[in-house]
């Protein structure tokens, strides 16, 4: 195939994948929101395509359908991580996004609002209330989008990972006045070189601060780390991480591992050798297989078609 059918190729499936995909706003009245008028969203380009986001005050949704008639019926909103001071929506969201729509799954890649005081009563659990939201989004609107309610999961990369497993561990919690009549647990989690934990010396950081602040209390501190949140009712969940993480220490998905196999919850765990951090859906590195064990996973529990 000569270039110029390649570059025709490619604007057709660009064009496909647009046409498939919309942003809805995820709240009529946020919750727990304080008016900052010289707070404003920034973007983050790489050449003409949005790379990131920081400073989101308005969280939405981009929802990327799969064609007509490979639906399976399961979902999945989808976590950027980005230290919880930005979020790295085009390689950890839409990315993702829009292979999950090639399996026939709905991605629903969440734009949250990150921890800060300028705009939220209480940042701790900001990002927490989005998560929230969005799971009940998708559930409230199943029909909509031939969704199967028992079949929605959450999926997060680094400190969007963190998120994910806090809306895994902590779905009963009461963060906001919920009118949908529906529940904000995932049936499943997939997470990817997590942040899990907010102990020094295992955690990012950076994170832990900008979600706790740099004078956390250890009782929030063990409140906001998931490998003492897990019982038996935390969802089914997969974990990948790299061996050479150095920003991410691996001990944060090997202790949440064993806290699920221990709580007797389905757990199913990839390390690799190399990739380090952030290499979203893969490098020139062993880490680069995860998505097809992540395949393989789903068949395995009926949520993609075997």
């Amino acid at each position: 195939m000569n270039l110029r059918n390649l570059l025709i190729m490619g604007l057709l499936i660009s064009n496909a994948l647009l046409a498939q995909q919309k942003e809805v706003k995820l709240w009529d009245e946020i919750p727990g929101s304080i008016a900052a008028e010289d707070y404003k969203e920034e973007q983050a380009l790489d050449g003409d395509v949005v790379s990131g986001y920081s400073k989101v005050s308005e969280p939405t949704l981009t929802i990327f359908e799969p064609e007509s008639g490979k639906a399976t019926g399961t979902a999945v909103v989808i976590c950027p991580g980005g230290g919880y001071s930005h979020l790295a929506i085009n390689k950890e969201g839409y990315k993702l996004g829009a292979w999950f729509a090639e399996q026939g799954v709905t991605g629903f890649v969440l734009k949250n609002r990150l921890p800060s005081d300028a705009i939220m009563k209480d940042k701790t659990i900001g990002p927490l209330q989005d998560a929230q939201r969005a799971i009940r989004y998708v559930r409230q609107n199943a029909s909509t989008y031939g969704i199967d309610t028992s079949k929605v999961g959450i999926m997060g990369f680094s400190a969007g990972g963190h998120l994910a497993s806090t809306a895994a561990t902590h779905y009963a919690d009461h963060v906001y006045e919920s009118t949908e009549g529906v529940s904000a647990k995932p049936d499943f989690s997939m997470l990817i070189y997590p942040v899990i934990s907010l102990q020094r010396g295992i955690t990012h950081q950076g994170s832990r601060d900008n979600l706790l602040g740099k004078n956390a209390s250890q009782a929030a501190v063990y409140k906001f780390s998931g490998e003492y949140q897990v019982t038996p009712e935390t969802p089914m969940t997969f974990l990948v991480h790299a061996t050479d993480d150095g920003a991410v220490p691996v001990a944060n998905s090997i202790n949440y591992y064993l806290a699920l196999k221990d709580a007797g919850v389905p757990v199913e765990m990839h390390i690799y050798e190399d990739g380090g951090h952030g290499f979203g859906m893969g490098r020139s590195a062993t880490a680069n297989s995860w998505p097809e064990a992540l395949s393989l996973w789903l068949k395995k529990h009926d949520l993609i078609t075997k």
